[in-house]
C-alpha cells in the first residue's frame, strides 16, 4: 500500500510507503513543537524587535592597555562580550560591537580616542579608566547624550550635577575616605599626613578624606601633593619633609603606577620603622591582586600596611568568573601571570549592565539613530567636528541604566543618588610576601569582622562597642597600637606661656625671664618627666608684673598660636574649654567667700541655742497635745488618769513633760494609747538626740560667727564684694550670679584683701571676698581672723591648657595620674603650700540651728497618728454609748432636751467604762423583772374574767 508523502515540499507530493509516511510525520511533527517551544522562550519582540534593532549595536571602550587596571579590565570586557552575543535572550540576537581604545596613560591622547569614538555612531563609552580623562570627556559625552560608564574612576565629584551622563560602576572614593576617617578614629588617632597626586582624582579625594575626618574630630595636619609624573627624588624630598612633621599616619592616595616607589623611599629613609602607621588606598590591593605575587623585596617595602580593598560579596556568578579566569588569561602576551582583580569584575558587570539598559531601550521601542547637533557649525574643518552627532535616544537609555536592579559576579547592582548600593571595603593588612583581612567597612554598620552581607540582616548598629577589627602587624613588626605622632624634629621648642603673677608667688613665680618656679610649674616639669618621649620647651612669661595677668587672655593666645600650651593657676571654666583641651586637673578648686570671723563665748543660756524659738514652742505644743490626747485614750479605763480636776490637770503635764526623759511612771491600758505613745517617743528620742549633738558641738568647740552667711546672703545683701585681680570670679558673679559690678573691688595682694576684710563695708572696705579655695587656703593659713564661710558653689581644677585635639594633653593627662598615684603630687603640694596652721584653724562657724523644717515630717506622723487614735475612740464611745444609754432611758428620766442629751454624753465619756458596764447590766436585770411582773399580773386578771364570764353563763342557765 502507498502513501501520498508531504516532505520539505508540500506542492510536490510523492508516493511513498508506510514506514516512509510515518517518518516524514514524526518529524514534522517534531518541528512544529520545536518551534512552538522556541516563540514561547524568545518571542519574536526579543529576537527582532518590532522597533527594528540593528543587527549591530557599536559601544566603545577607553582603556590603558598596559595599566594595572587596564589589562585586567580589557580582559573581563571581552569576556562579557563574547557572554553576551552568546546568549540569544540578550539584545534578541543584536551583536555587541566593542571598539577599545589604549590610551597609554595619556590624557590628551584619551580625549583624542573618545572623540573618535563619538563621532563613530557610539551608544555608549565604558570609561574613561581615570577620573582626569572623565572630567574632560564627561563635558563632550553630556553634549552629545551618551552614557560614560566607567567602572573605575572614583573621584567623588564625577557623580554632582555637572556630568548627567557619567555612570560610576564602581565605589564612590567618597565611601573608601570614609572607610579611612573609621579607621583613624577607631584607633584614637586625631591627625594625619596625605599624600596624593595632585590632580583631580588626587585632590578631590583628600578633600573629602578631610571633610570625614572633620565628622569625626579629625583633620589632615599636612597635605604631600606629588606631580602626577613624580621622579624619585621629588619623591624622596617630600618624604623629607613629611618625617620632619608631627604626625605619623600617613595615608598614600595615590596611582599604582608610582605608588611603589614612595614605599621604596620610605623604606629607604627609615619610615617603614615603630611608630609609623601607612594607609595605602586601593590602589595598593589593586597592584597586589593583579600583580601577585610580587617579588619578595617589593613585598618588604609595604610590610605593616593597611589598604582596602572593594568588597564583593561570594556568590556562585564569582566563583564561576574566578574559575574560568585562568582561561581567559592564558592568551596573554606577557610572561607575568593577571591576576583578577574587583576592577575586571566591575568592568565585566559594567558590560553586562549596558546590554541590560540596551535590550530594555529595544523593548520599548527605541531606536538607535543620531541628529545634527546644532550648536556645531563647522563644515569641511581638519577636525570633522560635524561627525559628532547628538545620540536621540541617549536619556532613555541613561535612564534604564541609571533604574537598573540586577545581580551580577560583583554583587547587586542598583543605584541610589548615582551611586552603587550597599559600599563596602575589606581592610587588609600586608604582613611578610602576603596579606590578611584584620575586618571589613560598610556604609551601613562601620568597622566590623563579619562580612557586610551577613550584617544588613539585622539593624544597623554603628555604636563604639560594636566597631572592631582584628589585631594589626604594624610597619617594626610590632602589634602594639602606635601612638600616631612624635614632636616635630626641626628644632622648634614648644612656646608655653606662663602668668607673671603679683600675689600667691607659691602657685607661679617669675624671677627675671630664665627663672620660673612654683608649685604649678614643679607639676609640669615632673609629668613631663614621666613622659616616654621627649618634650623640648620653653616657658615664657605672660603679664606685666605689676598685676595679676587675664587667664582667659592667656589662654586665648593659644588659639591665635602665640603659645603652643599654658601652664599656671589656670582654672577649668566653661568658657575655656571651648578653646582649648585641659589636662586632668592637678588639684580640686572651686569658688569660696571669704569673710572675717568673731570668737563666740559660752554663757548661762548655751543651752538655749541648738534650737530657734519657732521649733521650742512647736516641741512644746506637742508635748502638751500628746500628753492631752493620752489623757483623753486612758481617762475612762485608767485609775493613774482619774480622779479631782486638779489631779487629772496635773497628770497631763506631769506625763507630757516626763516624756522627754523617758521617766512617766504612768501605764497605758487601752490599745490606742500605746499606739500613740509608742510614736511619740519615737520623735521625742530623735528630738533629744539632736539636741544632745547640737549642744555638744557648741560648748566643746570653739565657735565662730559671721554675719555673712554663704554666698546666698552675700548676694542679697548691697556690700561690697572683693576679687582677686585677672581671676575668673568676677565674671562668674556677674553674669552667672547677676551681682551688680559696682559691688566688686578687685585685689592684687592678699595683704590687700586682709585690710578691706578688716575695715568691712563701713570704712571703704569689703564684706567678704570671693576666691578659689586653693588661694584661700594659702591666705588662711597665716590669718586667723577671716574665715571660709559657707560651702563651696563651684567645682572646678587647675590644668594645663594645649590646642585642640593636641595629643599631648592626653598623655600629660596620663602623667597627672601617675604622679597622683605615686605620691609626687602630694609632695610637691606639700614643699610649696603646706603652712603652719593658726591657732584657730580648728574652730568652727557658728553652727546652724537645728531649724522646724529637719523635723516637720516626724511633728506631721505624730500628729496623724493622734487624730486618727482620737477619731476611732470617738466612734468606739458613740457606739457604747448608743448600747447603754437609749432614748427611752433618757425620756425616763424626763430629760429629753438637746442639752440633757450632751449632758448624759458628757457624763457617759467621764464615767469609768467598768462602772458603765455595771449600770448596764443592773439596769437589764431590773427591766427583765420588771416585764416579769407585768406579765404575771396580766395572767391574773385574764383568769378572773374568765371566771366571771362562766359564772354569769351558769346563772342565766
Amino acid at each position: 500500500m502507498f502513501y501520498l508523502c508531504l516532505d520539505f515540499s508540500p506542492f510536490f507530493p510523492f508516493p511513498c510507503t508506510a514506514a516512509r509516511f510515518w517518518q516524514v510525520t514524526m518529524r514534522r511533527l517534531w518541528l512544529l513543537v520545536l518551534m512552538i517551544f522556541y516563540n514561547e522562550l524568545f518571542p519574536y519582540g526579543s529576537r527582532t524587535h518590532a522597533s527594528g534593532a540593528p543587527n549591530v549595536v557599536n559601544i566603545g571602550a577607553l582603556i590603558a592597555f598596559k595599566s594595572t587596571v587596564g589589562k585586567v579590565a580589557k580582559l573581563a570586557i571581552e569576556a562579557a562580550v563574547e557572554d553576551v552575543n552568546s546568549d540569544p535572550t540578550v539584545l534578541g540576537g543584536a551583536k555587541l560591537n566593542v571598539k577599545m581604545q589604549d590610551t597609554n596613560h595619556s590624557g590628551i591622547l584619551g580625549f583624542a580616542e573618545a572623540l573618535q569614538l563619538l563621532g563613530s555612531e557610539t551608544v555608549a563609552i565604558i570609561g574613561p579608566q581615570d577620573s582626569v580623562t572623565a572630567h574632560v570627556v564627561s563635558q563632550v559625552a553630556d553634549e552629545l547624550k551618551v552614557p560614560l560608564l566607567s567602572f573605575s574612576a572614583a573621584d567623588p565629584t564625577l557623580s554632582s550635577l555637572q556630568f548627567p551622563f557619567f555612570v560610576r560602576t564602581t565605589q564612590n572614593d567618597l565611601y573608601q575616605m570614609a572607610a579611612i576617617a573609621e579607621i583613624v578614629n577607631y584607633y584614637d588617632w586625631r591627625e594625619v599626613i596625605a599624600i596624593y597626586g595632585d590632580d583631580d582624582y588626587g585632590r578631590n579625594g583628600i578633600a573629602a578624606l578631610g571633610d570625614k575626618l572633620a565628622e569625626k574630630r579629625c583633620k589632615i595636619s599636612f597635605k604631600a601633593p606629588l606631580s602626577p609624573q613624580a621622579t624619585q627624588t621629588e619623591i624622596t624630598d617630600l618624604l623629607v619633609q613629611v618625617a620632619l612633621a608631627e604626625s605619623r599616619i600617613l595615608i598614600v592616595h595615590t596611582f599604582a603606577s608610582w605608588g611603589p616607589v614612595v614605599f621604596r623611599v620610605a623604606q629607604h629613609l627609615g619610615m617603614m620603622g615603630p611608630g609609623y602607621v601607612w594607609i595605602a588606598t586601593n590602589w595598593l590591593s589593586t597592584s597586589l591582586d593583579t600583580n601577585s605575587p610580587l617579588p619578595p623585596d617589593e613585598m618588604t617595602d609595604f610590610h605593616g600596611v593597611l589598604t582596602l580593598r572593594m568588597h564583593t560579596p561570594d556568590s556562585k556568578l564569582k566563583k564561576k568568573f574566578v574559575s574560568r579566569w585562568r582561561n581567559l588569561t592564558r592568551g596573554n602576551a606577557s610572561d607575568a601571570p593577571i591576576g583578577l582583580s574587583t576592577h575586571g569584575l566591575y568592568a565585566y558587570d559594567t558590560v553586562r549592565l549596558l546590554a541590560h539598559a540596551i535590550d530594555l531601550f529595544f523593548k520599548q521601542g527605541g531606536n538607535i539613530s543620531f541628529s545634527k547637533n546644532p550648536k556645531v557649525d563647522l563644515q569641511g574643518g581638519d577636525l570633522h567636528l560635524d561627525a559628532m552627532k547628538i545620540f536621540d535616544g541617549g536619556y532613555l537609555l541613561l535612564q534604564n541604566i541609571f533604574q537598573a536592579d540586577v545581580t551580577g559576579i560583583s554583587g547587586p547592582i542598583k543605584f541610589i543618588s548615582k551611586d552603587l548600593i550597599n559600599p563596602a571595603y575589606e581592610i587588609i593588612n600586608v604582613v611578610g610576601t602576603g596579606y590578611r583581612r584584620i575586618g571589613y567597612w560598610s556604609n551601613y554598620s562601620g568597622l566590623s569582622v563579619e562580612p557586610p552581607e551577613t550584617l544588613y540582616r539585622s539593624p544597623p548598629n554603628r555604636s563604639s562597642s560594636n566597631q572592631f577589627l582584628y589585631s594589626v602587624i604594624w610597619p617594626g613588626e610590632t602589634i602594639e597600637k602606635p601612638r600616631g605622632w612624635v614632636f616635630p624634629n626641626n628644632g622648634k621648642h614648644l612656646k608655653i606661656g606662663v602668668p607673671n603673677r603679683v600675689s600667691f608667688r607659691e602657685f607661679v613665680s617669675v624671677k627675671g625671664t630664665d627663672v620660673i618656679s612654683g608649685f604649678c610649674v614643679d607639676v609640669f616639669t615632673a609629668a613631663l618627666n614621666l613622659l616616654p618621649y621627649a618634650v623640648p620647651y620653653k616657658l615664657i612669661p605672660f603679664g606685666d608684673g605689676h598685676n595679676n595677668p587675664s587667664v582667659t587672655e592667656l589662654v586665648r593666645l593659644i588659639t591665635a598660636g602665640v603659645y603652643d600650651a599654658a601652664v599656671g593657676d589656670i582654672a577649668i571654666i566653661t568658657n575655656r574649654t571651648r578653646m582649648v583641651d585641659f589636662t586632668q586637673p592637678y588639684i580640686e578648686s572651686g569658688l569660696v567667700v571669704v569673710a572675717p570671723v568673731r570668737k563666740l563665748n559660752s554663757n548661762a543660756w548655751a543651752f538655749l541655742r541648738p534650737f530657734p524659738p519657732r521649733m521650742w514652742g512647736v516641741t512644746a505644743i506637742f508635748f502638751l497635745a500628746v500628753g492631752a490626747v493620752v489623757w483623753i485614750l486612758e481617762h475612762r479605763e485608767n485609775d493613774d488618769f482619774r480622779g479631782p480636776p486638779r489631779r487629772q490637770v496635773v497628770t497631763v503635764f506631769w506625763f507630757s513633760f516626763s516624756t522627754m526623759f523617758f521617766a512617766h511612771r504612768e501605764n497605758t491600758v487601752s490599745t490606742l494609747g500605746r499606739v500613740v505613745l509608742l510614736i511619740w517617743l519615737f520623735v521625742v528620742l530623735i528630738i533629744t538626740s539632736s539636741y544632745t549633738a547640737s549642744l555638744t558641738s557648741i560648748l566643746t568647740v570653739q565657735q565662730l560667727s559671721s554675719p555673712i552667711k554663704g554666698i546666698g546672703s552675700l548676694r542679697s545683701s548691697k556690700d561690697p564684694i572683693g576679687y582677686q585681680q585677672g581671676s575668673f570670679a568676677r565674671n562668674y558673679l556677674v553674669d552667672d550670679l547677676g551681682i551688680d559690678e559696682s559691688r566688686l573691688v578687685p585685689f592684687n595682694s592678699p595683704d590687700e584683701y586682709a585690710k578691706a576684710l578688716k575695715d568691712g563695708p563701713n570704712k571703704g572696705g569689703v564684706a567678704a571676698v570671693v576666691e578659689d579655695h586653693a588661694y584661700a587656703e594659702l591666705f588662711l593659713s597665716t590669718r586667723c581672723e577671716f574665715s571660709i564661710v559657707g560651702q563651696q558653689f563651684t567645682k572646678n581644677g587647675w590644668g594645663f591648657a594645649f590646642p585642640r585635639d593636641s595629643p599631648l594633653a592626653i598623655d600629660m593627662s596620663t602623667a597627672i595620674l601617675k604622679l597622683s598615684e605615686n605620691g609626687d603630687l602630694q609632695r610637691i603640694h606639700d614643699k610649696w603650700l603646706l603652712r603652719s596652721a593658726c591657732s584657730s584653724q580648728g574652730a568652727k562657724l557658728e553652727v546652724d540651728r537645728l531649724q522646724l523644717k529637719s523635723f516637720w515630717g516626724l511633728y506631721l506622723l505624730c500628729g496623724l497618728a493622734c487624730l486618727i487614735a482620737l477619731f476611732i475612740y470617738f466612734l468606739q464611745i458613740v457606739r457604747q454609748f448608743s448600747r447603754h444609754c437609749p432614748d427611752k432611758d433618757i425620756e425616763s428620766t424626763g430629760r429629753s432636751s438637746r442639752s440633757s442629751h450632751i449632758q448624759t454624753f458628757l457624763s457617759f465619756v467621764d464615767d469609768k467604762e467598768e462602772d458603765v458596764k455595771i449600770r448596764s447590766k443592773r439596769r437589764n436585770i431590773e427591766r427583765t423583772y420588771k416585764n416579769d411582773d407585768e406579765s404575771s399580773s396580766s395572767h391574773s386578771n385574764k383568769r378572773h374574767i374568765d371566771w366571771s364570764r362562766n359564772s354569769s353563763l351558769e346563772s342565766e342557765n
